[in-house]
């Protein structure tokens, strides 16, 4: 299934100054039955965000209007525990398209990239530079440029560059997932085959 292509993301962002968010977190196990990626994001966090009663926490930053955007940033080991894709599908279905943290656990950070999350890893010391900004106005707006591997805080013109495997890379950019790239091949895979034949 292809997604968004991503290039270069400006946005406000949403700040869950949180550590070890682990992904029954993220999206609960009783909400695991769906097969379609649809309809997650409204399960997104659902025991941090709503009461037992269905209620909204007023407390829970995404229940908290002030903050909006495309952009997740999360505490250190964001995406812990089991390897549910669930996760990134509710957070891709919510609406965030990127999610910047200063460490990632390893299925997670690769379930977020095939469903066209870019999974944004800078250093603790520019994280904190980006809660700082969010709370020195919570409309402050980021810049994170794939092409360039970047991320800019645009109030301060402050920048990090990040890490990706050039092959996700690729995909993202191009809004495929792995399928979708054996695809977009199939011609090239096809005369290959032939050739191979003689």
């Amino acid at each position: 299934m292809a997604y968004d292509k991503f290039t270069v993301l400006t946005s406000t962002a949403v700040p869950m100054p949180i550590e070890n968010v682990d992904t029954d977190q993220i999206i609960p196990a009783r909400f695991l039955k769906a097969t379609e990626r649809k309809g997650f994001g409204d399960n997104l966090f659902r025991d941090w965000r709503y009461n037992a009663d269905g209620t909204p926490k007023k407390d829970f930053v995404l229940n908290n209007p002030i903050y909006t955007g495309k952009i997740l940033i999360g505490g250190k080991n964001f995406g812990s525990g089991s390897s549910r894709e669930h996760a990134a599908w509710a957070i891709y279905d919510y609406g965030f398209r990127a999610v910047v943290s200063s460490f990632f656990a390893d299925i997670f950070k690769n379930n977020s990239i095939n469903v066209g999350i870019l999974p944004v890893q800078v250093s603790d010391k520019f994280l904190i530079k980006i809660f700082s900004a969010i709370e020195a106005d919570p409309k402050a707006q980021f810049e994170i440029n794939l092409p360039d591997q970047t991320i800019t805080i645009l109030s301060t013109g402050e920048q990090e560059p990040f890490d990706i495997n050039g092959y996700k890379k690729h995909n993202l950019m191009n809004g495929f997932d792995d399928i979708d790239y054996l695809q977009a091949m199939k011609e090239d895979i096809q005369s290959f085959a032939e050739k191979s034949l003689y």
